[in-house]
């Protein structure tokens, strides 16, 4: 189904593109135009072999013979300088305008969907676009024009062989047309399928050391080889469908140019004007017309395939981008409050149930409890995740109604798998942005990373998601990064779990160091000199909030908590 959009996907092919596409156009044309002329001269040297009556003289021949072989090499150059340039352009535009739209995505509506449908859009699928769309555009012009010609040249050698030529081919163009229909559906298949094999091969690498300490490498070789299986047979039925497009064509080439050769020498045994030139011109001609019927379906049933794909990506694209929700009033200077908040992703098992608590602006919270209890999932919901049942507001407004920008202007998020592009070290901590040099050295030693920078520099290139650099490094990173945004709340999620305990207590103290922000730490290292610093700790169990209190009062109680720290001791 076309999508409403696709003009404006399409569009940024050409814009600020126009010169160089009708110039590279031009040159096809010109180009095409030029064999047919080609075909006049031959049946012009063949008149002049046998004598023909009215024939052109040899010098005339070898003058035509040169000026067209100037014209080929001047159209060629040009297209040489021209098309390259406007393809490169034309997918260097269409690529930015994609992975702005992307940029768009709202952030808890993108954690639902499949990274490998992008990965897919921007990678086998543009291809295609390229190839069968963008490139493509000129092929069929020139196919249509040759159509066009070689109807036109025929027609004025002889009506009666032009209608014999163009009768022979008008059976398998039709089937071809019908044939060429389903391509698109094919295409969007090996897409999908595609995407499908890059979802798995993307889990298998992410995975790895899982899948080699529990020795699976036979049961995820298999899950991957499926998918590759489903993708390679979906390529196969396009492909067979291309086969058989040829195979027509191929089959209306056989028919026409024998059927019009016969008729043609009946007609010049009976008719002294169908001369010997003329006869092979009529053979040349037919040969091209054979070239648009065979092209010109495959291209348009290609080009309504890659049309196919830029409508598939738009509609990923397009979904889940409007932000509708309001500006926050302002920093906040309150609370965050939670009122009977509950969250399932199975209506059947719930993961949260009725939580009841408040977050002061500018204090430290930890929340602890046994895996599976619903820590991770409450700072997800924090973060802005709106399918929740209750409430949770900021101040006075309603987490559902704030728009996504405003929220992620409030608040940092620091997880257990920081992700580091591969830039250096300066470029991670202010993501590509400019900041004061005062301001990046102050997070840079609030974060803790001086002697790292003292060591490597702070243009050190991190590597493939941070490969170069250790897991505390990478934390630090993350915190510096918080620090610069100058957020107002700080969500960190077991921010230390694979960090060794030297490591792991001196990134907790840079989280509990930081002044003037909003800390909530969802933490599994109950050290008793970190959660003492803390102004509340929450615990939790199966979903509920069943204690909360500062480390002496809830020590005191002798309650979950109290259970949780002496066990972890």
């Amino acid at each position: 189904m076309r999508h409403p959009l696709r003009r404006d996907y399409t569009a940024q092919f050409y814009r600020r593109n126009h010169i160089l596409y009708w110039i590279s156009m031009s040159m096809s044309v010109c180009t095409i135009t030029l064999n047919f002329g080609i075909t006049w001269l031959m049946q012009q040297m063949l008149d002049t072999v046998s004598r023909v009556q009215g024939a052109l003289s040899l010098a005339s021949l070898g003058m035509l013979t040169a000026g067209i072989l100037l014209l080929i090499v001047l159209f060629k150059q040009i297209d040489y300088w021209t098309t390259p340039r406007f393809i490169q352009r034309a997918m260097v535009q269409y690529k930015d305008y994609a992975f702005g739209r992307l940029t768009k995505k709202n952030p808890a509506a993108f954690r639902r969907e499949r990274v490998a449908d992008y990965l897919s859009g921007f990678s086998n699928d543009l291809h295609t676009v390229e190839t069968d769309y963008l490139r493509a555009q000129f092929e069929i012009v020139v196919n249509l024009i040759t159509l066009a010609g070689a109807t036109l040249m025929m027609l004025w050698y002889s009506p009666v062989m032009a209608v014999i030529a163009v009768g022979f081919c008008a059976l398998p163009v039709v089937a071809a047309i019908f044939t060429g229909n389903k391509l698109e559906e094919a295409e969007k298949l090996v897409s999908s399928k595609n995407a499908g094999f890059l979802a798995a091969l993307k889990d298998a690498l992410g995975g790895f050391p899982v899948m080699k300490s529990f020795q699976a490498e036979t049961e995820i070789a298999r899950i991957v080889g499926q998918g590759s299986r489903q993708a390679e047979e979906a390529k196969c039925r396009r492909n067979k469908l291309h086969t058989l497009l040829d195979m027509i064509g191929a089959v209306a080439a056989v028919i026409a140019q024998l059927g019009t050769f016969l008729a043609g020498c009946a007609l010049s045994l009976s008719n002294d004007a169908i001369t010997p030139g003329k006869l092979v011109a009529f053979l040349d001609l037919t040969g091209l017309f054979i070239m648009g019927v065979r092209a010109l379906p495959v291209l348009l049933a290609k080009r309504g395939a890659a049309l196919g794909l830029i409508d598939k990506l738009a509609a990923t694209l397009e979904e889940h981008t409007e932000d509708h929700g309001l500006a926050l009033d302002g920093p906040l200077h309150q609370e965050i409050r939670l009122s009977h908040l509950s969250f399932a992703y199975d209506p059947e098992r719930p993961v949260l149930q009725d939580i009841s608590c408040s977050f002061e602006m500018g204090k430290s919270y930890a929340i602890v409890g046994a895996s599976g209890s619903g820590k991770s999932t409450l700072l997800t919901l924090l973060a802005g995740c709106d399918r929740y049942e209750g409430s949770i507001r900021f101040d006075a407004q309603e987490l559902r109604d704030i728009s996504s920008k405003s929220l992620c202007d409030a608040i940092s998020v620091i997880q257990q798998n920081v992700f580091v592009f591969n830039a250096s070290i300066r470029d991670n901590i202010t993501m590509f942005k400019e900041f004061p040099n005062a301001q990046v050295d102050e997070a840079i030693r609030l974060s803790g990373l001086p002697a790292l920078i003292a060591e490597k520099g702070e243009h050190y290139l991190c590597g493939e998601n941070g490969c170069n650099l250790s897991g505390g490094e990478k934390q630090r990173i993350s915190i510096a990064r918080s620090l610069l945004r100058n957020a107002q709340i700080l969500l960190a999620d077991e921010a230390t779990a694979a960090l060794d305990a030297e490591t792991a207590y001196q990134v907790s103290d840079a989280i509990l160091n930081l002044s003037g922000m909003t800390r909530i730490v969802v933490t599994h290292a109950l050290d008793q000199a970190l959660l003492r610093r803390y102004d509340a700790i929450l615990a939790m169990k199966s979903g509920r909030i069943v204690e909360s209190g500062s480390f002496d009062e809830l020590m005191k109680r002798k309650g979950y908590f109290y259970s949780l720290y002496t066990v972890s001791q």
